[in-house]
């Protein structure tokens, strides 16, 4: 079922590896429907559904020239996804740096003699 949202359609859309797979072709440049076709164990109108979900994802676009039909990437569905996904990068940015300040902060801490030798387990 179709969505109304852009971001749920992209994300539904880039759920499945088949579809992953086209679209990194597609990354490579503009291609024929055979020629995304050809590496797959699936039949025309399969590799069709997949790149109806594509297109009404806006992640790809389809064109006619003649009797060819031509795919290309198309940007508004990445932007769905990356804006979505660019709210968490503020989360995942600050969760390391609190990390990273407190492994530092436990290479600042002075080591324990903890087998009662007068030696630290570093020296």
């Amino acid at each position: 079922m179709q969505s109304a949202d852009p971001t749920t359609n992209a994300f539904a859309a880039l759920a499945d590896p088949t579809r992953r797979a086209i679209l990194a072709r597609l990354a490579k440049g503009e291609a024929s429907v055979g020629e995304l076709a050809a590496p797959f164990a699936l039949s025309l109108p399969a590799i069709s559904k997949h790149l109806n979900v594509l297109e009404r994802a806006q992640l790809i676009r389809r064109t006619k020239a003649a009797q060819w039909r031509r795919c290309r990437l198309q940007a508004a569905g990445f932007l769905a996804a990356s804006a979505w996904l660019q709210d968490y990068e503020r989360f995942w940015s600050e969760s390391l740096d609190r990390l990273a300040d407190h492994l530092d902060d436990q290479e600042d801490e002075p080591k324990e003699d903890h087998d009662g030798d007068g030696t630290t387990e570093a020296g």
